[in-house]
């Protein structure tokens, strides 16, 4: 267990806003969680890819980086149990590389195994709850690892119990995952229809990884968390009454006849793509993704969201709503 004191915010963040972290504890095993005991229950980060600190941060920070992987293969299938602290994408890597499908959709997608049921993460047609077979939580009130069955973590669009009703009660140390020999891949997202059905996992990725890069930045070379806005998710009426009047908006059909639109293009259309205030900005690429051009403050991403949600309000009746975790200590 290591404690780390007085820490800068932008070495624990992708988008990487000056603020200061009290402290910081990494822990690198079960054992060593049941031994920390803070005063209060602290805040769990991962490695920062989704979440942005608005202000300085006083209280308790904990970061469970356990990394091991243990790999189950049953004939047809792989059932893995992997540590929250392993990187997502080496993780899909390591699968695809041994021709196993369930996680190719989900190549590069930033951050660590134990975030990526928080909010389910999800992209090209294929959500982590298709995959999850259960997640193991570590209670601060029972000092009891509980294991959730996938029906049990509730998942949702970029939402699960982890975000609701368990936030702050726990820290999630593992995921199981069961993944398939047989060929499933989804290709119905615009960017994969081009592959044959009997491409690889191997392909998929590919495909998937060039798509990301070609319109996505790396964070490592400028500051951003990714789709900083979930897609919203319509009703039948909602959607009728905005396709009469905008036939080309892009839409993915849901249950329930809802429909969920692009927030990438809401966001085009009211003609912010691009635009940039101060040192915060809608990447001219993907307008989805906010960016820091390397001086931003929380203020001017405060502005910038606003401005963003009010154009679009304003232009479609529709709110969107954050995907990145805004971290507020006076909230």
């Amino acid at each position: 267990m290591q404690q780390l004191l007085a820490q800068d915010a932008r070495h624990y963040s992708t988008f990487r806003l000056p603020a200061n972290l009290a402290r910081v504890t990494e822990v690198e095993s079960l054992e060593m969680l049941q031994a920390y005991q803070p005063s209060t229950p602290p805040l769990i980060l991962g490695e920062g890819s989704n979440s942005i600190f608005l202000t300085d941060w006083q209280g308790d920070i904990l970061r469970y980086v356990a990394a091991n992987v243990i790999w189950q293969p049953e004939d047809d299938v792989l059932l893995l149990h992997a540590e929250a602290g392993c990187n997502w994408h080496q993780l899909v890597q390591s699968t695809v590389s041994e021709g196993w499908w369930g996680l190719e959709n989900l190549a590069l997608i930033p951050g660590s195994v134990g975030a990526a049921p928080v909010q389910n993460i999800g992209a090209y047609g294929v959500e982590l709850a298709d995959c999850c077979i259960y997640v193991d939580f570590f209670d601060w009130h029972s000092r009891k690892v509980q294991r959730f069955t996938s029906e049990q973590c509730n998942f949702g669009y970029r939402d699960s119990v982890f975000k609701t009703s368990l936030s702050g009660q726990g820290v999630i140390v593992a995921v199981g995952l069961k993944l398939q020999r047989k060929s499933q891949p989804h290709l119905s997202y615009k960017g994969l229809d081009h592959l044959p059905p009997d491409c690889s996992p191997a392909e998929v990725m590919e495909a998937v990884i060039a798509i990301r890069q070609s319109k996505l930045p790396d964070p490592s070379v400028l500051a951003n968390c990714g789709s900083f806005f979930k897609n919203p998710i319509l009703s039948f009426s909602q959607f009728k009454h905005l396709l009469n009047e905008y036939p080309s908006v892009p839409n993915y059909p849901q249950p329930n006849q809802n429909y969920k639109v692009a927030a990438a293009w809401l966001i085009e259309q009211v003609g912010l793509k691009g635009y940039r205030h101060g040192e915060v900005g809608c990447y001219p690429l993907q307008p989805l993704v906010l960016v820091n051009y390397g001086g931003g403050t929380a203020e001017q991403l405060r502005e910038m969201i606003a401005l963003i949600q009010q154009s679009v309000l304003k232009k479609f009746a529709i709110m969107l709503e954050p995907e990145v975790r805004l971290l507020n200590q006076h909230d």
